[in-house]
């Protein structure tokens, strides 16, 4: 027999995890399955830290969705318990004529984001770490920080299962179809009988949703741990960190809060499928990390601490797809995320969850439509 229910979530990383968490909270009766045991290194919600900042570089329709996001985490932090958000201030810093210096202002101008400017010379004084060229310059935010996603997830299961929703892990969806009643879901451990599917399995949308595949790309992308110098990195004298090296070369770091200076790029990384995810990290891609360290950061390039390979799943404008699929309303397909979804996940849940409950007035920005892939 069938296994019923209002919702079912397929894939339990970041927003899976905190759409399940808001459906729960509303008394919607959900189970979300998973083909591992999150939170889990295979995926994208990994790796011990995630970037949340608001002025958003990659276009100002962010800022009021991270702005909600704030809330929503501060929300599951103090239902679970656990300390989720950490403020450091955020820098993006690059070419005064570059995307992220130029969209950064942009956004923080358009929505009043408390933030300053600054020339190489005040960047290096008050963060002296850094070595920038002169002629860059840097926009400092004081609200901007990192996200513990392993945390996050665990707290948002916690919240799930506490208000009623069921977990499943280690188990796989093979398909989906459209009926009468809603959406059947076939997993290699039972079938289920769903109001509304949400799939929000990250770089296996395309197995899942073949109509995405071709729009999707995978990039494996490797994290890197260093010993740095301390007190350079400490987390009140080191915000986080975006920076622009040259045209469309870009990474990012953390502080050092007690497992090594955190450093990768983004955007970076060769293409993969979910078979062909290398996990090895080679001694050449350390090498080009230390040579970029040595030019940009180098008190941070010290021993080796550890390394993580993660995985990012673009489309190829760099926005989100947040959208019903086009053969059923009833299926909502809630990623993939470019790379930069993880901070927005808590409000992109609770919006979910709200569309799914009949509130209409909980609005998505158009940009994330599955549509407009169709004309890129």
């Amino acid at each position: 027999m069938p296994i019923t229910t209002e919702v079912l979530v397929v894939g339990l990383g970041a927003m899976g995890s905190c759409t399940l968490a808001a459906l729960a909270r509303r008394g919607i009766k959900a189970i979300g399955i998973d083909r591992f045991t999150p939170p889990h290194t295979e995926g994208s919600s990994h790796g011990a830290s995630r970037i949340i900042r608001e002025a958003y570089y990659e276009d100002p329709i962010y800022v009021p969705l991270v702005r909600d996001a704030y809330a929503e985490w501060a929300r599951l932090a103090a239902e679970s318990g656990r300390t989720l958000f950490h403020q450091t201030g955020g820098l993006c810093y690059g070419s005064p004529e570059g995307a992220l210096v130029h969209g950064a202002l942009a956004s923080a101008r358009v929505h009043d984001v408390a933030h300053e400017l600054l020339d190489a010379r005040e960047i290096q004084r008050r963060f002296p770490a850094h070595r920038l060229p002169d002629g860059f310059v840097g926009v400092l935010e004081t609200r901007a920080g990192w996200l513990d996603p392993e945390q996050c997830l665990t707290a948002a299961l916690e919240v799930a299962t506490r208000h009623g929703a069921t977990v499943r892990t280690r188990e796989t969806m093979l398909a989906w179809e459209p009926n009468a009643n809603g959406v059947r879901v076939t997993t290699d451990g039972a079938t289920y009988e769903a109001a509304h599917v949400i799939i929000s399995a990250g770089m296996w949308m395309g197995d899942l949703v073949p109509s995405l595949a071709a729009h999707l790309t995978v990039h494996r992308n490797v994290l890197y741990w260093l010993a740095g110098v301390r007190p350079l990195f400490d987390a009140a004298r080191f915000p986080v960190f975006l920076g622009e090296l040259a045209p469309d070369l870009l990474w990012y770091g953390f502080p050092d809060v007690g497992a090594g200076v955190k450093v990768a790029m983004h955007h970076h990384g060769p293409t993969c499928t979910p078979a062909t995810v290398d996990r090895t990290v080679h001694e050449a891609e350390l090498a080009a990390m230390r040579a970029r360290l040595m030019q940009w950061l180098p008190t941070a390039n010290g021993p080796l601490q550890r390394t993580v390979v993660c995985t990012y799943t673009n489309t190829p404008d760099g926005h989100f797809v947040i959208d019903t699929h086009p053969a059923s309303d009833r299926c909502w397909i809630v990623s993939p995320c470019s790379g930069h979804g993880f901070k927005f996940a808590s409000a992109i849940g609770a919006r979910i969850a709200a569309r799914v409950s009949g509130d209409a007035s909980a609005s998505l920005p158009g940009r994330f439509r599955l549509s407009r892939l169709e004309r890129i």
